[in-house]
Parts: structure tokens; C-alpha cells; sequence
């Protein structure tokens, strides 16, 4: 238990620090993250409503490659061939060598299939919106962007809040994927304590409570958010 205590503690003697690192890079990965998701998932759901035909495809091709491929793919997808094509270009025109950093090729990795996933609970969602209520709002002189922006996005919200809320506990353990191009997050940092130390049920099992930790702490913000969203529910 002593040596474990050791082991654990911050300093040159320990790994704490580390690991706490690991955990910032994690949640800071997870909340950069999460806007771009849903902008994008909104905007797509959007698109796959439009009566443009070309719009509507475009979406859908979208969210089809984005939802069938895995995520490690779409990460090695971007951190080496956009990367790859970075490069290319910048060499093509004479500019310095433009990289993606390891962060920045997560986010965006994990930002792609976010925004595939979000923009069918978003879908869903204004499928489950009377079409009235936007018809109602239009008859009482309000622009379109007016109808979405006080009439259907406080319903859109509430609807699809749970749907968004599996989606950020899945977007909190996908993090870990970003262990393999170097980026040190929760696993890589248990990893590299594990083998250092030899005590990977020790390093493995932290990191478990840590992620544990993070989707309790969630779970308690989602809840209250929920909660928030239904006040009106509450009081009628």
C-alpha cells in the first residue's frame, strides 16, 4: 500500500502529476470538442431537411462515411493524411511546412464523428417538433431565423438533450484514441507509468476511476441541465 501511495504521489518520486496532466488534456480535448460537434451536427441536420437536392446529399453522404468508419481511421486519417496533404501543399507553394498538432488532428478527428452522430439526434429531434409551431410563429410576424431561434431551438434542446448527453460519454472515452498519435491524455500517461513502474493493474486501474470519475461528474451536469431545460415543465 506504501509503495502504491509512492507510486501515485506527486513529484519526481511519482506519477501524479502526470496523470493530472493526462486528465487536463482530457477534458480539455473533450470541451474543444464538443462545440464543434454540435455546430456542425446542427448545420448538417439542417442540410439533410433542405429542399436542395445536392445539399440534402451532401449531408447525408457526410454523416454515412463519418458514422460507418471507425474512429481510430478517421484519426489516422487526419493526423496523417491531411497532414500528409499539408505538407504538400506548403511545399508546393513555397511556404513553410504546415502541421497539424497531435491535439488539433484529435479534435478535429473526434469533431467529424461527433457531428455525424449529433446531426441525426438532432434530425430526430426536429422531427418530433410539431410543424405548426413554426407555421404559428411565422403567422405572427416573426422571420424564419426569429421561429428557430425563440420558438424551435428551446424544444430542439430539450428533445435532444438526451441523445447529446450519450454522445459526450462516448466522446469522453474516444478521447483515449488519441494515446496512439502521441497525444498525452489518461491512457497514455497510465500506459507509460505502467511500464516505467511494472504496475500496470495499479496505473490501469486508476485510470479507470479517473474516466469513472469524469462520466459521474457528467452525469450530475447533465442532469442539472436537464433539469434546467424542463423549469417550465416543473412549474405547470
Amino acid at each position: 500500500m506504501q509503495e502504491a501511495l509512492v507510486l501515485l504521489g506527486f513529484g519526481e518520486t511519482g506519477w501524479g502529476d502526470d496523470i493530472a496532466a493526462g486528465v487536463l488534456v482530457t477534458v480539455s480535448l473533450s470541451l474543444a470538442t464538443l462545440p464543434i460537434g454540435l455546430v456542425a451536427g446542427f448545420l448538417l441536420s439542417l442540410g439533410k431537411q433542405s429542399e436542395d437536392r445536392l445539399l440534402n446529399l451532401s449531408a447525408n453522404i457526410y454523416t454515412t462515411i463519418f458514422r460507418g468508419l471507425p474512429e481510430l481511421l478517421t484519426l489516422f486519417l487526419v493526423y496523417f493524411g491531411l497532414n500528409s496533404a499539408l505538407r504538400s501543399l506548403s511545399s508546393a507553394s513555397g511556404l513553410p511546412d504546415i502541421a497539424l498538432s497531435s491535439f488539433v488532428s484529435g479534435m478535429l478527428a473526434l469533431g467529424l464523428v461527433f457531428s455525424a452522430f449529433a446531426s441525426e439526434v438532432f434530425l430526430s429531434a426536429f422531427r418530433a417538433i410539431p410543424r405548426g409551431q413554426t407555421e404559428g410563429g411565422m403567422a405572427l410576424g416573426l422571420s424564419r431565423w426569429r421561429v428557430m431561434l425563440l420558438i424551435i431551438v428551446p424544444q430542439l434542446i430539450r428533445i435532444a438533450l438526451p441523445g447529446l448527453s450519450n454522445l459526450w460519454m462516448n466522446l469522453l472515452k474516444d478521447t483515449a484514441l488519441v494515446s496512439v498519435i502521441g497525444l498525452a491524455d489518461i491512457l497514455r500517461q497510465a500506459g507509460i507509468a505502467a511500464r516505467v513502474s511494472r504496475e500496470p493493474f495499479l496505473f490501469f486501474g486508476v485510470a479507470i476511476m479517473l474516466y469513472l470519475v469524469l462520466t459521474i461528474v457528467s452525469s450530475v451536469a447533465i442532469g442539472g441541465i436537464d433539469r434546467w431545460t424542463k423549469r417550465g415543465e416543473a412549474v405547470r
